[in-house]
């Protein structure tokens, strides 16, 4: 079994414990009030029992755990644990959840003595904290002291190696790869490595020199590990992570909602203005380094890159005169939503190019692929900063400024872009 499914099991397996946990606590909790309490739960009385929503709690409140601990990011890494980040997460969230739980469901609830809201709000939290981490530790405990099924490792110490580790990884995937090249080494070649690892879908490792150390570059998780600089991780937290996705699919599907009516209206402009498709699917590189179809509102003619891809400019006898428009308001990227939904894409973050430019501008900032290690977005700072890139340097200027975007990421920045973004889409600053 390969790193990437042992993970997906564990992960379900902490999903099922996380379940079954949460309906044993609100259980418990109802028992609680109507034994201590005297209480009848399935009838009015003066006391501080949900009688008018017995039911709905019973499946909701598991729902909200779920949340609660999807956004925490709990399920995010689910081998290997730290148990001291288990037991915070644990606590943080159980806080979370108690609290929640009872502004919703037990503050309008028949009372007599005020004092009881208090008690509830402590034991529901108690219940929640000690009927969660306990089944948890246990997983997490079995985890470290019975899988053997260590993660597959390879090193590579020279550019000869990389052809040997893809046959390798052909017939038996690997999870990790280490580069460590005792011998000097070109930068350029070293993303060229890079590169040709990351749709491979393993972690990639660097092992740091001297410099990376004394400047913090290279991590440490654990005492007995060797330190390395995780070329495939970014830096923001799980947490943010979580928050991000789960604010990308809201936000998405809400959008394919709602603008409903504007994506009717623009079709069928689309459709009268020009022959041919109203979408128009062209093929990007994303996540991973990997190909996916990004969607947009066809603004150009039918067969407008026949034979080599042309990058757009002022005045181009290729765009129609609604896709003029539309791009100047930058409605031909609405469709994106979709890829958004679908996981190929997230609100913020690196915009996608396609394979023809990538390798051009590889040529030049051979460090192109550090933007694979996240989702590409529908917008970012670099699109703001420098706008429509027309030209191969415009290119490398909005790289730059999504690489500071990923070493910088979170979701108070992801909150300033969009704002920004607004404010260029109601400027008609697009072309």
């Amino acid at each position: 079994m390969t790193f990437w499914n042992r993970r997906k099991k564990q992960q379900l397996l902490y999903i099922l414990v996380d379940i079954l946990s949460s309906l044993l606590v609100w259980g418990s909790f109802l028992i609680f009030r109507w034994l201590v309490y005297d209480g009848r739960v399935f009838s009015v009385d003066s006391v501080l029992i949900p009688m008018f929503n017995f039911y709905t709690p019973l499946i909701a409140y598991p729902i909200g755990c779920l949340i609660i601990y999807y956004l925490s990011g709990y399920y995010l890494r689910p081998l290997r644990k730290p148990y001291l980040r288990e037991l915070r997460r644990t606590f943080i969230s159980a806080l979370i959840i108690s609290f929640g739980a009872f502004f919703i469901f037990i503050i309008d609830d028949p009372v007599t003595q005020y004092e009881r809201y208090i008690t509830s709000l402590i034991v529901l939290f108690v219940l929640q904290f000690i009927g969660s981490y306990i089944p948890r530790l246990l997983v997490t405990y079995i985890s470290h002291k019975f899988d053997h099924d260590e993660p597959r490792i390879y090193t590579i110490h020279s550019m000869n190696e990389v052809e040997q580790f893809e046959l390798a990884h052909q017939l038996e995937p690997y999870d990790e790869v280490i580069l460590d090249f005792k011998s000097k080494s070109k930068e350029n070649d070293i993303y060229t490595l890079i590169n040709r690892l990351y749709p491979c879908n393993v972690e990639i490792s660097v092992v740091p020199s001297l410099y990376d150390m004394l400047t913090g570059a290279a991590m440490i998780d654990d005492v007995s590990d060797q330190p390395l600089i995780r070329i495939s991780e970014h830096k923001m937290s799980d947490t943010g992570l979580c928050i991000k996705r789960a604010f990308d699919v809201i936000v998405s599907a809400t959008m394919l909602i709602l603008l409903s009516p504007v994506y009717l209206i623009l079709s069928l402009l689309v459709w009268y203005s020009s022959e041919g498709p109203v979408f128009y699917k062209q093929e990007r590189i994303g996540l991973h380094g990997l190909p996916f179809n990004i969607i947009k509102f066809r603004t150009m003619c039918v067969h407008a890159e026949e034979a080599t891809p042309q990058l757009s400019a002022d005045d181009d006898p290729r765009i129609t005169k609604v896709g003029k428009w539309m791009r100047k308001y930058r409605l031909d990227e609405l469709p994106q939503f979709w890829n958004i939904l679908r996981g190929e894409m997230s609100i913020v973050g690196p915009r996608p190019e396609r394979r023809y430019f990538i390798n051009q501008i590889e040529e030049k900032a051979p460090y192109y692929c550090m933007i694979y290690k996240i989702r590409p977005g529908l917008t970012s700072w670099g699109p703001i900063k420098v706008g429509y890139t027309d030209t191969l340097d415009k290119m490398i200027r909005r790289l730059n400024y999504d690489i500071v975007y990923i070493e910088n990421m979170s979701i108070r920045l992801d909150i300033k872009i969009m704002f920004h973004t607004i404010g260029v889409i109601f400027n008609g600053k697009g072309k």
